[in-house]
């Protein structure tokens, strides 16, 4: 164990308060064969076992290094407050953004299904090769438990992201809510409805303020918040587990999955096809 801590003393890294374990650059073979110098023969695996014993471990890297701002707290009371005052008013609150943009073809999708056998599909994800990207952007309507998904067709732009939402509430919105004169967003702070998009702002007012005559209010997210947006982990994260292993090989089945998108607690999905080409 004293030959083996020697050597691995050059080439350690670990945490400076001794909270987290230590970790190695060096492979078990490598380790085994400079072991083999001093007349120590031992597999890679009794290599591993010897490192677990002296505090080693393999380690994958881990996202948890952040910014913090000063005013974090006070961004997300705001949000809150903003929140809790149209949900006690009954008024209509939802949240928005653009999913991750999927291949429409024959391609793997990441995910496990039961089957008789796996489906077979193209061995590379080359975007020439596929019939068309499609731009899935969604609306988690808070109050309802209610999810709708349009799926453009063309690019995510500011105008695709307020056409959606004036569609939303044109179709569902305005029906759920007749005597709604207020209308909450949350948004991240980037992408096509982010908070510095003056395109966003200025389509918003055109095709939905103005035209329906409702007055909207955007709450958008800080920096790096986004997992926070509830139609990430109310969403879009049940979307995904519900098409994994699936392929998306047409816009018809990437709508199916999509509608049939359900949860215990309530969910329900629509899902529209906008085949309307948006300049960037």
């Amino acid at each position: 164990m004293k030959v083996l801590g020697g050597l691995l003393q050059e080439d350690t890294a670990g945490d400076p308060t001794g909270r987290r374990r230590l970790w190695t650059g060096k492979r078990l073979r490598q380790i085994a064969g400079e072991l083999r110098q001093w007349d120590i023969v031992v597999s890679p695996n009794t290599v591993a076992r010897l490192l677990d014993h002296l505090g080693y471990a393999l380690h994958a890297n881990s996202k948890s290094i952040s910014t913090a701002h000063p005013d974090r707290d006070l961004q997300f009371q705001c949000l809150s407050r903003q929140k809790r005052r149209f949900v006690r008013r009954g008024r209509p609150v939802i949240s928005v953004d653009t999913k991750k943009k999927e291949l429409v073809g024959n391609f793997k999708n990441a995910g496990r299904v039961w089957s008789l056998e796996s489906t077979p599909v193209k061995d590379h994800d080359f975007r020439s090769q596929a019939l068309s990207m499609a731009n899935p952007y969604g609306i988690f309507d808070l109050l309802a438990n209610e999810g709708s998904v349009f799926v453009g067709t063309s690019h995510d732009t500011p105008e695709f992201a307020a056409s959606n939402v004036a569609q939303w509430w044109r179709l569902i919105g305005r029906r759920n809510y007749a005597d709604a004169a207020q209308l909450l967003i949350l948004a991240d702070s980037g992408g096509s409805n982010g908070a510095r998009v003056r395109a966003w702002k200025y389509a918003l007012q055109e095709r939905v303020v103005d035209r329906f005559d409702l007055e909207v209010t955007v709450c958008h997210y800080p920096t790096g918040a986004s997992k926070w947006n509830p139609i990430e982990h109310r969403l879009f994260s049940e979307i995904s587990k519900h098409w994994a292993g699936q392929p998306l090989d047409t816009y018809d089945t990437l709508l199916r999955l999509i509608r049939e998108t359900k949860t215990q607690t309530g969910l329900t999905v629509r899902s529209w096809l906008v085949p309307k080409h948006f300049a960037t």
